[in-house]
């Protein structure tokens, strides 16, 4: 099917149509909605989200790219947008947590890894680089992640984000300066501790 019949199925809601879309868009919209919000639960929640805008935009479709490429831009927008309003949810939790925590009423104790495990080495660095990744400026954020977790061309990201190629290899160059420069910092200090 193409994005043409695809499209005028959708407008006239025609079940394989929708059907079309699901199967062969899901995986893809819950992957990249994931690598955003590192939560499957919500990265599934997007994906409802976007398959309700799409269903219900589409119309408005104006052709300009390829309709995975708008729907890229639309998973990206509902990533975005969900963690914008859950930064308030969790500071909201970790203020009452710490308040919580500090009353002394803990029934959790700590088991320390052993040190030549590398599962959780492995475990410790990936949660090293996440909040690397987390803490990047949004474009360069938007542009790594599309890039190297989602394996898409400069040409794909330009499209997606409204940018030239020129600016997406910017992006990509700033965001791979940060991300180093943060994630020496963060193992030395993870280094330190042990």
């Amino acid at each position: 099917m193409t994005d043409q019949e695809l499209i005028a199925g959708i407008i006239e809601h025609d079940k394989h149509a929708i059907q079309f879309l699901v199967s062969n868009y899901h995986k893809q919209v819950i992957n990249t909605a994931y690598h955003f919000v590192r939560d499957m639960d919500d990265a599934e929640d997007i994906s409802q989200d976007v398959c309700i805008e799409i269903l219900e935009s589409i119309q408005h479709f104006k052709g300009s790219s390829a309709l995975s490429t708008w729907i890229y831009r639309v998973t990206v927008n509902k990533s975005l947008n969900f963690i914008r309003k859950n930064k308030r949810k969790q500071l909201i939790g970790h203020i009452e947590s710490f308040f919580k925590g500090s009353s002394g009423n803990h029934d959790y104790q700590v088991t320390e890894p052993s040190v030549h495990d590398r599962t959780f080495e492995n475990k410790e660095r990936r949660i090293l680089l996440d909040k690397s990744v987390n803490k990047l400026p949004e474009n360069q954020r938007i542009a790594f992640v599309l890039s190297k977790y989602e394996d898409l061309s400069y040409k794909q990201i330009a499209e997606i984000m409204n940018l030239s190629i020129a600016s997406v290899e910017s992006l990509l160059q700033r965001a791979k300066q940060n991300l180093q420069k943060s994630l020496i910092h963060q193992f030395s200090e993870y280094s330190n501790k042990k």
